[in-house]
């Protein structure tokens, strides 16, 4: 599953506003020149997180847009859903208005969908990790990844190796 340029985009505008300090609004177009994206999709989707409660905005010379409470109460999951929609890891997977995972391929209680169970499975890992991952979790990994290299594999998945295939 691929998210779209709006989520992509969307949390790097609400990375930016989460490092500045919280009364600081920031302008638009200065995230647009820092992170090479462009200005008028940027207030498209800034438009989307304030209609959210995400972002609050300020008029005037030193105006601009800052986060509408602390980064550690933001979860992607809200972010992601602002600017993308519902959440679902395939086009016949939705989540119906009382929690249940609906799939529109089902044609009855009876026949049902061979298949569901993975979706709605992946589903879940998705919302989940979106639910329990705060922007203040990814200030403070990008902080941890700044300060130390990578880790690298010592021992790689069998499969990689060719090793099965012999």
């Amino acid at each position: 599953m691929m998210f779209s340029t709006k989520a992509e985009y969307g949390v790097r505008v609400m990375v930016e506003l989460a490092r500045r300090p919280g009364d600081e609004p920031v302008s638009l177009a200065e995230i647009a020149e820092h992170d090479g994206l462009p200005l008028a999709y940027l207030e498209h989707l800034v438009a989307r997180l304030r209609k959210a409660g995400l972002v609050d905005s300020r008029r005037g010379s030193r105006g601009g847009y800052l986060l509408s409470r602390p980064a550690r109460e933001i979860s992607m999951a809200e972010v992601v859903e602002a600017l993308e929609g519902a959440i679902a890891p395939i086009e016949c997977i939705s989540q119906h208005a009382d929690g249940s995972i609906v799939c529109s391929r089902e044609s009855s209680p009876t026949q049902p969908c061979p298949t569901k169970f993975l979706w709605t499975r992946v589903h879940a890992s998705i919302l989940r990790t979106l639910q329990e991952t705060t922007l203040g979790d990814l200030l403070a990994s990008g902080e941890l990844l700044a300060s130390s290299p990578l880790p690298t594999l010592t021992h790689p998945h069998p499969l990689t190796t060719g090793a099965e295939l012999t």
